[in-house]
């Protein structure tokens, strides 16, 4: 079979994987895309409860929308924002059944590799094709492809608790009482969970405030709940985002309910936290910070501290990966928290994206490695460019086709994560004179 005739392989059904695989076939590519859950968006239907702070219209892919036209399928109402089920139902759900055989359900991808070569082998590596390594319910397969797209995503591997990258000494015997996503209230054994408890959620993005918000509400109306808010940073600064001037609505609304919800007193806030211990005592989970704090006993822990990538199954390819975000070393200056803390970001594609390993790609969230937020347009974006790459259209794959919305916040250099640091703008930080840069923010709140 020669290479021409073989398949792209994208790891991942979910929006970006999906959008991938329509990018391909409009290009005249073949995709196969291998998605480890039963269902398209596997991981979106895990929070299924939340509500996206992007509407429909900066969620759905154009070139996606073509394909599900053909089908007779209706646009939602662009100016709404969908929740996670709702994105999952009616638009991957959707797009994963016009694509049809080509998205195989129920298939972990194991390994990559170039075709009879470990990594250290020079010789032929050039025009051997890779060999994906699938395990399915019927066993293992091997695929051949001309190149690999990896949509696989951040959520199958949340950071810890503890503030130095590994677990907190504790964390993982009190594992039972840790949450790493927020909490689903709406079902009544989650809420029992949590409802008139002692909580404390850990984490500054989007998904925490999120959290501070839903039991806020709970509070209301279960009033022995309390929440303790744990934040690295020294001082709260402009974590609830830009509110008015943000131009996703409802991102700054977001922000500006769980301020709401700390200044109703529902919430108590400890900045410079950095959890070093969990400790299981007759009254509940003690958290110590590693100078020593030790907070008053909580019944249960969120910890929203961000996501990191999955590389294990990339360990035979060649990749050249920034040291400390583990994303691509082109794009790791453009997005790295401690010098953009407003999250400013150039439009990029496969230039940025590319490997030394050919024909690889990772795109979507897991492209960012550990730096905490993303856009779905974002992810749309990068995967037009690199489809026009694989097809040969190098002029396309370098045109920027993206604008995306301003946050309505600007903070300085260093402050990510730095329990001494005020907020506001510091020398050097990504207010001053910059390139033309786009804002971007997480795909879900």
């Amino acid at each position: 079979m020669g290479e021409g005739t073989l398949p792209v392989v994208v790891v991942g059904a979910g929006p970006v994987g999906l959008s991938a695989a329509a990018h391909l076939l409009d290009r005249g590519l073949e995709p196969l895309v291998f998605e480890v859950g039963e269902q398209a968006g596997a991981h979106v239907r895990e929070w299924h409860h939340v509500r996206l702070f992007s509407r429909w219209a900066e969620v759905v892919d154009p070139v996606a929308e073509k394909l599900l036209a053909l089908t007779g399928w209706t646009h939602p109402d662009p100016q709404t924002c969908p929740t996670g089920q709702e994105w999952a139902q009616r638009y991957l759900q959707p797009l994963a059944e016009v694509l049809g055989s080509r998205v195989q359900f129920g298939a972990r991808v194991s390994g990559v590799a170039r075709r009879g070569r470990d990594r250290v082998v020079d010789a032929g590596r050039e025009t051997e094709p890779l060999t994906v390594h699938v395990q399915t319910a019927a066993g293992e397969q091997r695929i051949l492809a001309r190149a690999v797209v990896d949509a696989s995503g951040t959520w199958g591997s949340p950071n810890p608790l503890g503030a130095d990258g590994l677990p907190a000494v504790g964390e993982r015997a009190a594992a039972d009482r840790i949450a790493y996503q927020v909490p689903d209230l709406a079902d009544p054994g989650v809420r029992a969970r949590y409802a008139d408890k002692r909580l404390a959620v850990a984490g500054s993005g989007h998904s925490a405030l999120t959290a501070l918000v839903a039991l806020a509400e709970l509070a209301e109306a279960a009033p022995g709940t309390h929440v303790q808010w744990l934040l690295r940073r020294g001082q709260v600064g402009d974590i609830f985002g830009g509110g008015e001037a943000d131009q996703l609505p409802a991102r700054g609304a977001l922000g500006r309910r769980a301020a709401a919800a700390v200044a109703a007193g529902h919430v108590t806030t400890v900045t410079g936290f950095r959890t070093g211990a969990a400790t299981r005592t007759g009254d509940g989970l003690v958290l110590e910070s590693l100078d020593g704090r030790r907070l008053t006993p909580v019944d249960e822990v969120v910890a929203l501290t961000g996501f990191r990538p999955d590389l294990s199954w990339l360990t035979e390819l060649r990749l050249d990966l920034d040291p400390t975000l583990q994303a691509a070393r082109a794009l790791a200056p453009l997005i790295d928290p401690n010098v953009h803390s407003c999250g400013t970001v150039p439009p990029h594609g496969a230039r940025e994206l590319a490997q030394p390993e050919p024909g690889v790609f990772v795109v979507g969230m897991k492209s960012y490695g550990r730096a905490p937020t993303f856009l779905a347009m974002t992810g749309y974006e990068q995967v037009r460019s690199v489809a026009a790459a694989l097809a040969g259209d190098h002029e396309a794959a370098e045109r920027v086709e993206l604008v995306l919305p301003d946050t309505g916040v600007c903070g300085g250099a260093g402050l990510f994560d730095d329990p001494t640091a005020a907020s506001g703008a510091a020398e050097g930080g990504c207010c001053g004179p910059v390139e033309p840069a786009e804002q971007i923010a997480q795909t879900r709140a």
